[in-house]
C-alpha cells in the first residue's frame, strides 16, 4: 500500500517539474521573441575582417557590418557593450540579424519625436539636393527640408547651403512612413524676430543708419536695415525730381538713410537719404528772382516741357509752350536733349511748393514784335514749307514764327488729301495772310485766297434763284440725282423735284453722264451745293405758257396752250440753230 503511495507522489512531483519548465521555457522565448524588432543591448564577441559578432542573450549571437559603425561611433573593442537592433531572430545561417544604424535611427527618431513634442530645436546636414528643397541628416534620422523653408526670403541661387550644418525646428514625423520635415525659416524668423524686438527698443527718429536696397517700385525703394526693413519714399530720395527710383537706385545697392519716422505700433519705417544733406531750397527765396536770367542744365524730358536745375538741387520745368515762339506743338525731345546747357528766365516762383515755372524763349526777343512791322492781313507771303501734318502746312515767316495754312484754306473744293499730296517739306509756296494776331501768336494763311471763289464767281454771274441750267447727271441716287454745273460745282435734285406728275418721280429714269435741264430752287454756300428742281421748272413753263397763249376761260384748252408754246420754242430753237449755222 505504501509503495503504491510513493510511486503516485513520485509522478506528481515529475509532472510538476515538466510544467514548470514548460512554463519557464515559454517565458524565456517569449521574452526573446519581445527583443524582434526593438532596440537591444549585447556585447562584442569577437571582430572579424567584415563583421563584428554581437551576444544580445538571445539563443544565436548576431553579426553586425562593421561599416555600420560610422561616426560619431568609436571603433568597436572586444568586450563593449553596443546598442543594436533586433530585425530578426534568424537567418539562414542561424544568427541573429542585428543592424546598428538602424539602431541609431531609431534612437535619432525618438530624440525628433521628443523635440517635437517639447519645440525644441535641432541641428543638422544639409547633404543633397532634392525635387522640391533638400534632404538633411539629423544625426541619422532623414529629414526633408522644402524649399518655401529654406529662408526668410527667395533666394534664386542657395546652393550655398549644401554641406552645411543648420538648426531646425521640427514641423511634422510619420514614423510609419519615415517622413520628417524640417524649418529653417522659422529658426532665422524666430532669431529676426527677437533681433528686430532689439533692434526697435535702440531707434530714435534722425539716426543715421546703413542698409541695402532690397526692392524698388513706383513709389519708392525698401531698405534692408538687417533686423528690419524701411520704406525710402521717392520724394525722400533726392532733393532734385526724379521720375522713379531706379534713376538713382538699384537692388542690392549699399546706402545710408536717416530714419525720418518710427511707427513703433506697426513697426514701419520711414526713411530719407536726401535729408542726410542740407536743403538747397533754403533761402533760395533771397537768391532766386522772377525775371532774373539763369543758366541751367536740362536734368529730365516730358511730354509736356523739360526740367532745368538752375543750382544744386533747385530744379524747374519749362513748359513745352515756353521753349519756342514757333514751335509750340513740337515735341520737347526735338527742342532739348538730357545735359543740354541752356539759358532760362524766372516766370514764376512758389517758395512754399518748392515750385519754378521757367521759360526759354523769353531769353530771345519776341519775333512778333517785328512781325507787327512787317506784315499786314491781306498781305501775299512767300516762305518754305517747314513742317506738313493731317491739319495743314506750317509755313516760314522767319527765324522764330511760322504761319499755319489750314487744310480748309488749300483749295476751294475740299479735296483736303488730293490737296495735301501736291506739297512737300522744303518747298516755297505764296500764300495770303488771312489773320494776324500777336497776342495769340498766331498767323493764319491761305492758298486758295490767293484766287476768287470759282462757287461765288458762278453764283454772282451765271447761278441765281430761278434760273434754268443745263447740267450733267454724276449718280443716280434713291434720294434724287446728284448733277455737275460748271467748274466742278455740284448740285442735287431731290426725288420730289424730278417732276410734276408723281409717278415720273423715279430716279432710274435717268442715266449717268445724261444732260437735263433744271431750275435753280436753292444755294447752299455752307456746303457749297445747288439746289435744283425739274417739277419747278416744269410748273414755271406752264404758268409761263397759260400768260402767253391764253387760259382756259377764253375757251382754249390746257393741250392747246401747251401745245403753242412747245411750237413755238420749237420754232425758237430752230432759229438759233439756223443764225449759228450761217455764222
Amino acid at each position: 500500500m505504501n509503495k503504491v503511495v510513493s510511486n503516485n507522489n513520485d509522478n506528481n512531483k515529475i509532472k510538476a517539474s515538466n510544467e514548470n519548465f514548460s512554463q519557464l521555457l515559454e517565458e524565456s522565448f517569449s521574452k526573446e521573441n519581445k527583443k524582434v524588432g526593438g532596440l537591444v543591448k549585447g556585447k562584442v564577441l569577437a571582430i572579424e575582417k567584415d563583421s563584428v559578432l554581437v551576444d544580445i542573450g538571445f539563443k544565436s549571437e548576431g553579426r553586425v557590418p562593421i561599416k555600420e559603425f560610422t561616426p560619431p561611433d568609436k571603433k568597436p573593442e572586444l568586450g563593449d557593450e553596443v546598442e543594436v537592433f533586433f530585425e530578426h531572430a534568424e537567418n539562414k545561417f542561424g544568427d541573429a540579424v542585428l543592424s546598428r544604424e538602424r539602431a541609431k535611427r531609431e534612437t535619432a527618431w525618438e530624440v525628433m519625436e521628443k523635440a517635437l513634442k517639447n519645440k525644441e530645436q535641432v541641428q543638422g546636414n544639409i547633404f543633397s539636393r532634392v525635387k522640391g528643397g533638400f534632404s538633411v541628416d539629423l544625426n541619422d534620422a532623414i529629414a526633408f527640408l522644402p524649399g518655401s523653408q529654406v529662408d526668410v526670403k527667395v533666394i534664386k541661387d542657395n546652393s550655398y547651403l549644401l554641406g552645411t550644418k543648420q538648426i531646425f525646428h521640427i514641423l511634422k514625423m510619420d514614423r510609419k512612413r519615415g517622413n520628417i520635415v524640417v524649418s529653417r525659416r522659422s529658426v532665422l524668423e524666430e532669431g529676426r524676430a527677437e533681433a528686430k524686438k532689439e533692434m526697435a527698443s535702440t531707434l530714435e527718429e534722425g539716426q543715421i543708419m546703413e542698409g541695402t536696397v532690397k526692392n524698388i517700385t513706383d513709389y519708392g525703394a525698401f531698405v534692408d536695415l538687417g533686423e528690419m526693413d524701411g520704406l525710402l519714399h521717392v520724394t525722400d530720395i533726392s532733393w532734385k525730381r526724379i521720375s522713379h527710383p531706379s534713376e538713382v537706385l538699384s537692388v542690392g545697392k549699399k546706402v545710408k538713410v536717416k530714419l525720418i519716422k518710427y511707427n513703433s505700433d506697426s513697426q514701419r519705417l520711414s526713411l530719407g537719404m536726401k535729408q542726410l544733406n542740407e536743403d538747397p531750397w533754403k533761402g533760395a527765396d533771397d537768391k532766386f528772382k522772377i525775371g532774373n536770367k539763369y543758366n541751367g542744365v536740362v536734368t529730365n524730358i516730358a511730354d509736356y516741357g523739360a526740367f532745368v536745375e538752375i543750382d544744386k538741387g533747385i530744379e524747374g520745368l519749362v513748359h513745352v509752350s515756353e521753349m519756342s515762339w514757333n514751335k509750340k506743338n513740337t515735341n520737347p525731345f526735338k527742342l532739348v536733349a538730357t545735359g543740354d546747357k541752356v539759358d532760362v528766365i524766372i516766370l514764376d516762383f512758389d517758395m512754399q511748393k518748392r515750385r519754378l515755372s521757367l521759360g526759354m524763349k523769353q531769353t530771345i526777343s519776341n519775333p512778333w514784335d517785328e512781325i507787327k512791322n512787317l506784315l499786314k492781313v491781306d498781305q501775299i507771303h512767300e516762305g518754305e514749307i517747314t513742317n506738313i501734318t493731317e491739319f495743314g502746312l506750317f509755313v516760314k515767316i522767319n527765324e522764330h514764327v511760322d504761319g499755319l495754312i489750314h487744310v480748309n484754306d488749300l483749295s476751294w473744293d475740299g479735296k483736303i488729301e488730293d490737296e495735301l499730296k501736291k506739297f512737300n517739306k522744303g518747298m516755297k509756296v505764296k500764300s495770303k495772310i488771312l489773320e494776324l494776331d500777336a497776342e495769340k501768336e498766331r498767323v493764319a494763311l491761305g492758298i486758295k485766297q490767293l484766287d476768287r471763289d470759282p462757287f461765288e464767281v458762278i453764283l454772282n454771274d451765271k447761278f441765281k434763284k430761278g434760273s434754268i441750267i443745263t447740267c450733267r447727271v454724276e449718280s443716280v441716287q434713291d434720294a434724287g440725282l446728284e448733277v455737275k454745273l460748271e467748274n466742278d460745282i455740284f448740285g442735287f435734285i431731290k426725288k420730289t423735284d424730278l417732276s410734276r406728275e408723281k409717278e415720273e418721280q423715279k430716279p432710274l429714269r435717268f442715266a449717268k453722264g445724261e444732260k437735263v435741264d433744271a431750275m435753280v430752287s436753292n444755294i447752299d454756300k455752307g456746303s457749297r451745293k445747288v439746289y435744283l428742281s425739274i417739277k419747278a421748272m416744269e410748273l414755271a413753263e406752264e404758268k409761263k405758257a397759260m400768260k402767253d397763249y391764253g387760259s382756259t376761260d377764253s375757251g382754249a384748252s390746257l393741250g392747246d396752250i401747251l401745245g403753242a408754246a412747245l411750237e413755238a420754242k420749237s420754232d425758237e430753237k430752230n432759229t438759233k440753230e439756223t443764225k449759228n449755222k450761217k455764222k
